[in-house]
This record gives structure tokens, sequence and C-alpha cells, in this order.
């Protein structure tokens, strides 16, 4: 007989896709995974059952079926049906900055004007110490939607064009989770940046799959528009809302004809268009604050001049949502959390594991724990905190399946809610991550651990210079760092280019005596106990979440044949 779907795990994102797309506009075969009409699938089952007669019955028999799985589908059997229902209705806005960093008052820096997130945070806990797990957005964005780190979900790089990155077809991500239940409204508005879609689905969808990203992405007008509209059709589902921002991203590489922030876009000036949300604030040079990692020149500082204009849309974009809520009445029911994807386009910033690049700003407002309300937590906590504190929130539970490797798949965050109630007096003091690319080009993987005192960093690729990517290679800061370099002239930088394409294999740093991390002590005698026990603590870490890197660089991981599924690391011999 013909099997409609050959595969044993019914609950996985991509048959339940399929399934419901065969039986939805019985168009698709779900086992070849290809197109067919009407007619071919008739010829198809007619193949299979040899008389008409019987094709008459099997179309039928499918039908009835067809109509059983729209009326009683997988949704209301699942075993996520148990979740909040709706008279106990709570709800979530998760919004996203998009290399976002720490320019607002709410993390000292007082230059830049951020009155609106200044304002949500005096509702929130403000965390500290909070960190992404991989510093490139694509990886950062699926691990903040599935809750596993990229080498475990498979977004090891960037999802657009030529980079075509996509998570495992198995992974069950938050808003796939969300979906099965049938009790949650599920949407996103801006930069998605992740796929495929089975994996990653959502009911209300606006992002730069159907609309220019610097629309969705930076015209805060419309993303109010759309969420008032999400809010409008939500009826008495709980939902999940995501926000995608495009603010504070870089443009001088796709959209030079509106600043090297796209902070032109909006401002109503001659050929710029009017965001009629937005009222741009500007800065001289003199009013931003240089950080540590970037240089002190002229170029620089026009840069963050920029990106200061920038923020001020995204900071106003978050008041226009924040209001959104208000007005539909849900300010006093929805979990409200604001974070970003990786480190500020800068150097040492993004696609890098040093602390700019990792360092994340996290402002959670949780409406039933009013008591922790403008406090600030120094728990350590990882953007892969956000997938168990959400299903904390909805009362649901991580699904139970396996990826790829002997150990099932798991979340090892934690729900942050104990947290937004009260501050812990113990543990939270360490976090891990796992970095692979950015764009295809930059093939350079990475594993970290940071505790409150120290960094350890395994380069795997390090035999070869750290690459650089397109929009932040054409930045001005960029720039003028090559060019004095390759003119010989005063940099003003803390680190040399030669230094920061060229990195030892580990890094060590003591973060007590050296935040910037600069003095690299892994081979120092003294610090050779503390090197092997993080080492240890990382390859363990790895084994938990079947890192495909685990024997990198000096071996090859065999895990089939005649070897244990459990793994082992066979030595190339390579001097490394």
């Amino acid at each position: 007989p013909l099997t409609i779907c050959q595969h044993r795990d019914y609950t996985s994102p991509q048959v339940y896709y399929k399934l419901a797309n065969t039986c939805n506009s019985f168009s698709k075969n779900c086992t070849a995974g290809v197109l067919l009409s009407g007619r071919s699938l008739s010829a198809l089952i007619l193949k299979y059952t040899g008389s008409m007669r019987r094709l008459s019955v099997v179309i039928t028999a499918f039908s009835i079926l067809c109509l059983m799985w729209t009326r009683f589908g997988a949704a209301r059997i699942h075993p996520y049906s148990k979740s909040r229902l709706p008279g106990d209705r709570k709800n979530v806005l998760l919004m996203v900055g998009d290399d976002a960093g720490f320019e607002t008052a709410v993390y000292g820096n007082h230059k830049c004007k951020t009155p609106y997130l200044n304002e949500f945070a005096k509702k929130s806990v403000v965390f500290r110490n909070a960190f992404t797990s991989v510093s490139s957005c694509s990886p950062s964005r699926s691990a903040i939607l599935t809750g596993l780190p990229q080498h475990q979900n498979g977004m090891y790089g960037l999802y657009q064009t030529y980079h075509h990155f996509h998570s495992f077809d198995a992974v069950q991500s938050l808003p796939w989770i969300l979906n099965q239940t049938g009790n949650y409204w599920t949407g996103i508005i801006g930069k998605k940046h992740v796929g495929p879609d089975y994996i990653y689905p959502f009911d209300f969808s606006y992002t730069e799959e159907n609309y220019p990203i610097i629309q969705i992405g930076r015209n805060i007008t419309l993303i109010k528009d759309l969420a008032r509209k999400f809010l409008s059709q939500a009826g008495e589902k709980p939902f999940f809302l995501y926000i995608g921002f495009h603010d504070p991203h870089r443009c001088g590489h796709t959209h030079p004809e509106y600043g090297v922030f796209c902070e032109r876009y909006g401002d109503g000036s001659p050929g710029m268009g009017v965001i009629p949300d937005w009222h741009p604030i500007d800065y001289t040079s003199d009013d931003v604050y240089v950080p540590y990692f970037i240089q002190d020149t002229p170029a620089a500082r026009a840069d963050l001049v920029a990106q200061y204009r920038t923020i001020s849309r995204l900071d106003q974009g978050v008041g226009l949502l924040l209001q959104a809520l208000k007005d539909y009445g849900h300010e006093q029911d929805t979990l409200v959390m604001y974070t970003s994807d990786n480190g500020i386009p800068f150097p040492y910033g993004r696609t890098n594991l040093y602390d700019p690049g990792m360092g994340e700003p996290l402002i959670i407002s949780n409406p039933d724990a009013p008591q922790r309300w403008g406090q600030y937590s120094e728990a350590m906590i990882s953007l892969t905190d956000i997938v168990p504190t959400i299903l904390d929130w909805f009362k649901l539970p991580f699904p139970n399946y396996t990826l790829f490797g002997p150990n099932p798949t798991t979340l090892q965050g934690r729900s942050l809610l104990p947290i937004l109630a009260k501050e812990p007096e113990a543990g939270w003091d360490t976090i891990f991550a796992s970095h692979n690319l950015h764009e295809v080009t930059m093939y350079y993987p990475m594993r970290a651990l940071r505790n409150r005192r120290f960094k350890l960093i395994h380069n795997m690729n390090y035999k070869m210079p750290f690459m650089i990517d397109q929009d932040f290679y054409v930045s001005p800061t960029f720039q003028d760092l090559l060019n004095r370099t390759m003119e010989g002239k005063e940099t003003y930088w803390f680190r040399t280019l030669k230094e920061y394409y060229y990195r030892s294999h580990w890094e060590l740093y003591d973060l007590s005596r050296d935040p910037e991390e600069t003095n690299n002590v892994a081979d120092s005698p003294s610090y050779q106990d503390i090197f092997l026990d993080l080492r240890k603590r990382l390859l363990d870490w790895q084994r938990a979440t079947n890192d495909p890197w685990i024997c990198s660089p000096s071996g090859v991981l065999e895990d089939k044949g005649n070897f244990p599924p459990s793994g082992v690391c066979l030595p190339l011999d390579n001097g490394l």
C-alpha cells in the first residue's frame, strides 16, 4: 500500500508540515517532497491499487483521513495541549535589537539618549551579565528561538543568499512548540533571518521574506501598526510576539545612500522619506562615549555618532510597542523581554567571543513580580535561557526528542523566572559559547567558557587569520584602522591588526586582572590547573550538546560502525 509519510517520528516539524500540507492542499507528496497535481497523485495511487474501483475507494478513504486530520489533527492530541488555558491567559513580547549593545543609560551610558528603554527598565530586572551563545546574527537568533547552541541546532552561519545555513529538519523551535498546542497566537515582525520556515513557523509573519528588510526592520511606524494588527487578531488566545528590529545594524554595505547605519533613513531630509513616529536625536563627535575596544579617532567617533542616531529609532520603537501593549490591555499579563543578538559591529565586537562580542543587554519585565522592578541582577545568564524561561511562563514542557549523537536533545539553559522574583544567592556563574561562521567565507570555529573570573577560548582554526565581514570591512572604523596600519601611522587602538587577525590556539584571561582580555595566560605555569579544569568543563559541555567539532583540530570524531555511539577522537598526528 502507498505510504503517505515514511518517517518514524510523526511529531517532527518537517513531517508535520508536509503531512499537514498534503491533507490541506492534496498536492504534496510527503515521501518525495515534490509537488504533484491531482492527476499525477491519482496516477501514483492507481499504480499501487491496480484498478479504478480501488482508486476510488482509496481517494475516499484519504479524503476522510484529511478531514479527520484537519478536525482532530496532531495539535489536538499533542502532549503540549496541557498548557495554560485561555482563562489563564499570559503572553510574551520578545524584542531583539540587531547588533545592539549597552548604549543606554540603563547600562551606564548617559550620552546615548534612550528614554523609553530607561522607563522600561524601571518596571524590569536588568541583567548586568547576559551573554549571547554565539556572536553572529542567524546563529544567535536560532539559539534564541530553540534554546540550543548553533552547533546543535545546525544554524552554523548566516541564513540569507549564498550563505544559506539552516537549522536541522527535526529541530523543535519555540514557535513550533507553541503552534503544536493549538492554544497560542504566534507572530513575528521584522528581521527573522532563520529557517527553514517549517522549523520556525509563525501564525502572523511580516519579515524580510515578504517586505524589504529596511522597511520591516527600521520603519517603527510600520512595526507599530503591524503589532497592533497582531494584537487585534489574537482573540482569546495567549500570544507570543517576536519583534526583530533591524536597528542598529550597519547598512553601509547594502544601502550606503542612507548612511553607514541607515541613520538618515526616514528622517525627513531630502530623498530620505519620513517615518512619522521617529523623532531623530542628533549628536556630535563630542557627545559619544568611546569604549576601550574602539580607537579614539575622528573617523571612529563619527561612526558612533551614526550608531547613536539609529539607536534613537530603536528606542522609540520600543516605546511604541509598550504603548500598544497598554492600549490593548496587556500591560499586566505579558512577560516583556528586550535583548540583542550579538555584540556591536566594531572591532572585538560582533563575530568575536571576547566580552564586547558576547555581552548583551537583557531587560525583562515580569508583571507578576513587581517587587523586583528597577533592580539589577548579577546572575550570569545566556540567551539560551530565553526558551526555558518562556516555556516556564506558559507552563509547557520541553519536548523529548533526539537530533544527532548519543544524547537526547535537552536544554542547557534554565528558566529566569526565579531570578525575576528574587536574586539568587549562589549559582548562575558560568556560561558557554559556540561559534563557527558568520558569512560563509568566515570559517573560524571557536568554543568558550566564561565564569566570573576567567574566560577560556578554544580557537580551532588558529593557523588562519581571523576574517572580517563585509559590512564591517567598509565601515569608517575599520577602514581607519586598516589605512593607519598600512601607512604606518598611530592607530590609537589597544591592539594591532596583526594581533587581531592571528590568535593563539587557546586563550585564557584572568578577568579580575585583565578585563580587556589582552594578556593570554594559557601557557603560564601558575594558571595550568585552572586551564586544565576549564578545558575539561568546556569539553564536557561540548559532549553534552553533541558538538561535531569536539575533536577539532587535532583529531577526527568517529561514532558509527565499529565505534561507540558516544564517539571517540582519533588522532591526526598533525602537530596540533
